[in-house]
């Protein structure tokens, strides 16, 4: 009987620091395991020596495989160009700035022997600020508040997926990808491993406060069309004015007396009601937008060079 295949899906942006400390690490868990293995490196248009560090090790070693793409698509793009690629019995897809612990492999496979689908890596909050976990733990709880989907707090794309899994969302087409919600949408049997977080050694974060906010809110209507976004945060920053104002307002009201009769109500109203429809437009347009982007159907990513082939079920 032929042993299994177990791949380890990479995308990379601007990791040039990290790409050999990462196969390094990767090859010492794979290498006592029961299986035949091969790791996917995606170069998500990185401008650094990413993809140069990555040919490297594909020139060196047959397990490596690489996809490179034309520009910066994003790292869920950069993901689905992984998953279509690999052609294991199970994907594990990690981060390659090594804040995803390669050691806790073994554990992830056990799990899929087990019969899992899915073995999820859930981090603890250590090392981040109180604000940005409180931050966090309140944008899950309103996520999951008003979502079809269960999302945990510290669960993101490190996971392992068996191949009914990963079919599962090859078969999901649409534009804008949120894959934490991709992920849970698809159910299937699922365990799950909690670990300590671990900061980045080498190299800077590539999520911006900006880019979290975007990424938050596509979570919540599942594609950053920038205008329409500009029209949401005005919407926010006029109703907050407005609020100021009217309590100014009362205040002094309160103080002096009125001194222009109907001032006070006409203004209230016509600030407050203006913030909510600018809101209100907002969040339509990011709806109107999302289905202008999937009216356009184009492909989530183009690839440069590549020495992987799309795989084929059998």
């Amino acid at each position: 009987m032929k042993m299994k295949l177990i791949s380890i899906v990479v995308p990379a942006f601007n990791e040039d620091a990290n790409i050999a400390s990462m196969y390094d690490r990767l090859v010492q868990e794979l290498e006592s395991l029961p299986y035949r293995y091969e790791i996917m490196f995606i170069n998500d248009g990185s401008s650094d020596g990413t993809l140069q560090e990555i040919l490297k090790l594909a020139e060196a070693h047959d397990s490596v495989k690489y996809i490179s793409l034309t520009r910066n698509f994003g790292k869920e793009s950069a993901m689905l160009a992984g998953l279509k690629r690999i052609k294991g019995d199970a994907a594990i897809v990690m981060d390659s700035d090594l804040q995803h612990p390669p050691t806790l492999i073994g554990e992830m496979v056990a799990g899929y022997e087990d019969g899992f689908n899915q073995v999820v890596a859930r981090r603890s909050r250590t090392g981040d600020s109180k604000a940005r976990s409180l931050l966090s733990s309140l944008y899950y709880k309103l996520i999951n508040s008003i979502t079809d989907v269960d999302l945990q707090d510290g669960e993101g794309d490190f996971r392992l997926l068996s191949r009914k899994a990963i079919n599962a969302i090859l078969a999901l087409s649409e534009s804008n990808r949120f894959s934490k919600g991709l992920f849970s949408w698809i159910g299937l049997s699922k365990k799950t491993i909690n670990y300590e977080n671990v900061l980045r050694t080498d190299g800077d974060s590539k999520w911006s406060f900006n880019s979290l906010v975007n990424y938050g809110i596509d979570g919540i209507v599942s594609f950053n069309m920038k205008p329409l976004r500009i029209c949401f945060y005005t919407g926010f920053l006029v109703l907050i004015l407005s609020l100021i104002y009217i309590f100014f307002t009362l205040y002094n009201i309160m103080r002096e007396g009125i001194g222009a009769p109907g001032y006070f109500t006409t203004i209230t109203a016509i600030l407050l009601l203006g913030g909510i429809q600018l809101i209100s437009l907002g969040v339509i347009g990011e709806y109107i937008g999302r289905i202008y982007n999937e009216t356009k159907q184009r492909p989530h990513f183009l690839v440069d060079i590549s020495n992987a082939d799309e795989y084929d079920e059998p």
